[in-house]
């Protein structure tokens, strides 16, 4: 089925079936909500404005992935630049659980921000596809068609981080939320 970004119902089917997928996708890059419902916001402008003809509606998800993550990208940079990065990762909130004690919170908020701070370490190639993985959820066929490379690589790349984040980490088991 064609896919015609004016179109309104074209646009409503592709933003409903997609909008929370964006937002997790550019929330764990940005790690701020909302940021990340702004940059949905303004990815889905983008593919209004553009009045591109895709396909079918895969072939439209995946150019607002590719989308999302490129503001998610920028949007990274430029704090990166201003300094405020660091400042956003410490701040980060963590959910509560009333069946836990106060040290395991604290434990768990130690743990989610060292692994934070593990994927922040990671090249960006390998950060992107453990985040689309891991944290989105997508396949490795969704993430070889978001990042342009192909499945094989894909995997590889996920393996490579996955070592990575282990040699990083320890063999100590965490928590990530």
């Amino acid at each position: 089925m064609e896919i015609r970004s004016t179109d309104q119902d074209d646009f409503r089917l592709v933003y409903d079936a997609n909008y929370h997928l964006l937002v997790q996708v550019i929330m764990h890059i940005v790690y701020d909500l909302e940021v990340a419902e702004d940059l949905t916001q303004e990815a889905f402008e983008r593919f209004y404005v553009k009045n591109m003809t895709f396909p079918s509606e895969d072939d439209a998800k995946y150019w607002l992935l590719r989308v999302a993550k490129n503001l998610a990208l920028n949007h990274v940079r430029r704090n990166k630049r201003e300094g405020e990065m660091v400042e956003k990762v410490k701040h980060m909130p963590h959910v509560a659980h009333d069946d836990r004690d106060g040290e395991r919170e604290v434990i768990d908020a130690e743990n989610r921000r060292e692994v934070r701070a593990a994927i922040e370490a990671l090249p960006e190639n390998l950060r992107m596809v453990i985040q689309l993985r891991e944290f989105s959820g997508l396949d490795y066929k969704s993430i070889a068609k978001v990042l342009g490379i192909s499945e094989t690589n894909v995997k590889v790349r996920v393996f490579r981080a996955r070592k990575k984040l282990e040699e990083a980490l320890g063999s100590e088991d965490r928590d990530v939320y």
